[in-house]
């Protein structure tokens, strides 16, 4: 008996905790989820080669990833940085662009893969202060117009690779991803041999010595010198050690209300967001965990000189619409130029989001997931209108027979209403679906905003037995 009650006991107290940890994600994960749209900033001394070595463009991959694919000497890389000075750069007008596009928070890449550091750091002095002409913190004035403009700002940290710190890590990539060197072969067979290492200068140190000395301290400095940080974005747990994983989680301590993402060290850090790459999950890969896609304006992370293949504004608007009716976050990146400037068309076409969210937002922001069907029309986001529901209706296929049929829904439509124009329009119920009457032209070639409300809560057909 004394047995049983032990065991009802413990079963208690995990039920209690489990139940106190839940609730404490949700506190933390509310502003992440009523967010929906954030910018990623990947920056750093690569931007001085702008995905070109000695005139050869970099044959596969973003640009940030150009010492390893190109295989630079890690004295060569370091001696270019020497003259980095991005005079250009101007944080203020950076987030005033993110907030002006409708964005909500901001992930800047505090150190990537090549392990330069955009702050001041005891831990390397390969940091923009003691290895650049510029000799100034990045980090800094841009946390202080973060605080100006009310955005909330997290740190990218590349926390296994490294590619110029001894001892850090590196994914292998065959020299053919590089430039065609005549002495690929001898290279690709010394990388093979040497965990991905292509320099000796890169193996004078273990993994261990690089996780204690430069990785572990420098994550502290990104969480102690610029107020608080929303997010810690890790990145590429390439020979990541639990050990490891571990030093970083105790560090993540000294903030709190931190929220991190599942690439730490898979599988048991899952942080408490999903990051899908590069795509838009389908709505049967949803698993119910919070994620957020992050994508490229054009084919390269970092700033790459000849990459003009950059994605329409539509095609932008409709990703974010996409993401915020499967109920994820959309994390569009940005890659300025080694002068600090940002590319005009990055520039051009955040200021036309904008304008879309400008009308469009409030069917973005703190809205559920879509609980019908997919529609051959567009999207479709949720909110509750006290015991009814408000259903916002992106239309990108304008019917040309004048109708939208929202399909199985049994609830009474109330009212319908074109959010460009504010023209309330007829909505009938009509077997099984809604339909509603629509002007002849569509007010937004890109995405054209209907609000439906209609009663009560609606059953959610991509859950099985619940209404969300």
């Amino acid at each position: 008996m004394k047995k049983f009650y032990f065991i009802l006991i413990w079963a208690l107290i995990f039920s209690v905790s489990m139940q106190a940890q839940t609730t404490g994600k949700d506190a933390r994960m509310e502003w992440w989820r009523a967010a929906r749209f954030g910018m990623f900033i990947h920056w750093g001394v690569y931007a001085q080669w702008g995905g070109v070595y000695h005139g050869h463009q970099q044959a596969r991959g973003g640009a940030e990833w150009i010492m390893n694919r190109s295989k630079i000497p890690v004295t060569e890389y370091q001696e270019r940085a020497k003259s980095f000075n991005p005079v250009n750069y101007n944080p203020d007008a950076i987030v005033k662009m993110a907030k002006d596009a409708g964005m909500k928070y901001i992930i800047i890449t505090s150190k990537h893969h090549d392990g330069f550091a955009l702050f001041k750091s005891d831990a390397s002095k390969w940091n923009v202060v003691d290895a650049t002409k510029y000799g100034k913190d990045l980090l800094e004035p841009l946390a202080e117009a973060c605080r100006k403009y009310g955005m909330k700002l997290g740190f990218y940290y590349s926390q296994a690779q490294d590619w110029n710190n001894p001892g850090g890590s590196v994914a292998r990539k065959e020299m053919r991803e590089g430039w065609p060197n005549p002495d690929s072969a001898k290279i690709d067979a010394y990388t093979a041999a040497h965990k991905g290492h292509w320099d000796p200068l890169q193996e004078t140190k273990t993994f261990d010595e690089y996780i204690d000395g430069v990785a572990v301290p420098q994550v502290k400095e990104i969480l102690t010198k610029y107020g608080d940080i929303a997010v810690l974005w890790w990145d590429t747990p390439t020979n990541m050690t639990d050990a490891a994983a571990l030093k970083f989680q105790e560090v993540l301590k000294l903030q709190p209300g931190i929220i991190t993402n599942d690439r730490l060290k898979r599988p048991n850090f899952p942080g408490d967001t999903k990051t899908p790459e590069q795509k838009i999950p389908t709505q049967a890969e949803l698993d119910g965990q919070d994620w957020e896609t992050c994508m490229t304006m054009n084919g390269s992370w970092g700033y790459k000189s000849w990459d003009h293949n950059w994605k329409s504004t539509e095609s932008l608007v409709r990703n974010l619409v996409d993401i915020a009716s499967k109920g994820g976050n959309y994390l569009l990146n940005i890659g300025p130029k080694e002068d600090g400037s940002v590319p005009a068309e990055s520039i051009e076409r955040l200021a036309q989001i904008g304008n879309w969210m400008k009308v469009n937002g409030n069917a973005i922001y703190a809205t559920k997931a879509s609980p019908l069907p997919d529609l051959d029309w567009g999207r479709c986001t949720m909110k509750r209108a006290g015991k009814n529901t408000q259903l916002n209706l992106f239309v990108f296929n304008w019917p040309a027979n004048g109708k939208l049929v929202v399909p199985a829904i049994a609830n009474k439509a109330i009212e319908a209403r074109l959010i460009a124009t504010g023209k309330k329009l007829t909505v009938k119920n009509e077997n099984g679906s809604i339909v509603i009457v629509l002007p002849s032209a569509a007010p937004d070639k890109i995405a054209s905003l209907i609000q439906l409300t209609v009663t009560g809560e609606i059953a959610n057909v991509n859950i099985k037995g619940t209404k969300k």
